[in-house]
């Protein structure tokens, strides 16, 4: 690759990285608003964002092999979180939803879910912040072999 590639490569992964800390400090400021921390498993996101804050400063410390290969475990964790994230505000929006009328059923009772008081698709947010920092280290430099 001519260096003037190297160069764009680099500028084009240093955007990225500096995408992936905006939205990982917008996600933590936004949970601490909402106070998303009222049951265990509202912690993991938060947990999984001060995992992603120490992987991202230590790969940009040290960018070996070992730190850009951790960093890309916990946005690989971000992804899956994300997904599970939005199972789990989908389910709370259907369990009320029922709870306030029980016959509901099928599209009409998705929708529901989907437009209910808890934000069903907000949990994508961390899934798109572990897809960029996945998309960040692609090709990395440290991960090429000599």
């Amino acid at each position: 690759m001519d260096t003037a590639a190297v160069r764009d490569a680099a500028a084009f992964r240093r955007v990225l990285v500096l995408l992936v800390a905006v939205g990982m400090a917008g996600l933590s400021a936004e949970l601490a608003l909402l106070e998303h921390y009222e049951e265990w498993q509202q912690l993991l996101p938060l947990g999984a964002l001060g995992a992603g804050s120490a992987t991202l400063v230590g790969m940009l410390i040290r960018p070996g092999r070992a730190s850009v290969r951790l960093f890309q475990v916990v946005m690989a964790v971000f992804v899956v979180l994300g997904g599970v994230g939005i199972a789990l505000h989908v389910s709370g929006n259907i369990e009320f939803e029922l709870e306030m009328e029980p016959g509901l059923r099928g599209a009409t009772l998705l929708w529901k879910a989907l437009t209910g008081a808890t934000p069903a698709l907000a949990p994508g947010a961390l899934t798109q912040t572990g897809l960029l920092g996945l998309l960040a280290t692609w090709r990395h430099p440290a991960l090429q072999r000599a």
